[in-house]
């Protein structure tokens, strides 16, 4: 297996784990709704059970900025690509901050810089990740390997687009894990596809 093959099955493993933690949040939090919770309230400040996703979350952003950090010569051997996976790069650091540095307030409230840094980067993040979606999309049509990829990033991007600005006027509702839950769904697709197009390229 090559070292792009390796981080190709840390980008697929991120939105697996990604996905697994939050389904788990149900099953072992009673008070916690899929359909009212956003995810990042499994993790905040004093919830139950922090420490657990605390790492599940650390470990699923650490693996696809990882996966990042090489997707830039795992595309097309590096020919082409270099603003899409700086720009993926960026939003993969800012995911690892929020891991790390920057969980919700007590009941996944937004009132401390803290609170208020982690909803900032989360958005800046999700709207860099469409940036380099369409970045890749611009570079890789004309690559004959990459070429269908490049429509999938396109038409990802668009669709996540919609959705965020679906779930920005969802952010204060009953429903808003719900929202949360259909607006990441492109985005982790997107991780897992890119991984595995890595993997079978390299």
């Amino acid at each position: 297996m090559s070292l792009f093959q390796i981080l190709a099955v840390c980008g697929m493993l991120s939105p697996i784990i990604y996905t697994l933690m939050w389904i788990l949040g149900g099953f072992l939090r009673s008070d916690y709704s899929h359909v009212r919770d956003d995810i990042s309230s499994l993790f905040a400040v004093g919830a139950p059970r922090k420490r657990l996703f605390n790492a599940i979350i650390i470990v699923s952003s650490v693996l696809l900025f990882v996966f990042y950090l090489g997707l830039h010569w795992g595309l097309n051997n590096g020919q082409g690509s270099i603003v899409g996976p700086i720009v993926f790069a960026v939003s993969g650091f800012m995911g690892v901050l929020v891991a790390f540095f920057f969980p919700l307030d007590v009941g996944g409230e937004i009132i401390t810089y803290r609170g208020k840094l982690h909803l900032i980067l989360v958005v800046l993040s999700g709207l860099l990740n469409i940036v380099g979606m369409v970045a890749l999309w611009f570079r890789l049509t004309s690559v004959s390997v990459w070429s269908d990829f490049a429509w999938f990033s396109l038409i990802s991007s668009i669709v996540s687009l919609v959705l965020v600005v679906f779930s920005l006027v969802f952010i204060k509702s009953k429903y808003r894990g719900l929202v949360e839950r259909i607006m990441v769904t492109p985005y982790q697709l997107y991780y897992f596809v890119i991984s595995l197009m890595v993997f079978l390229t390299n």
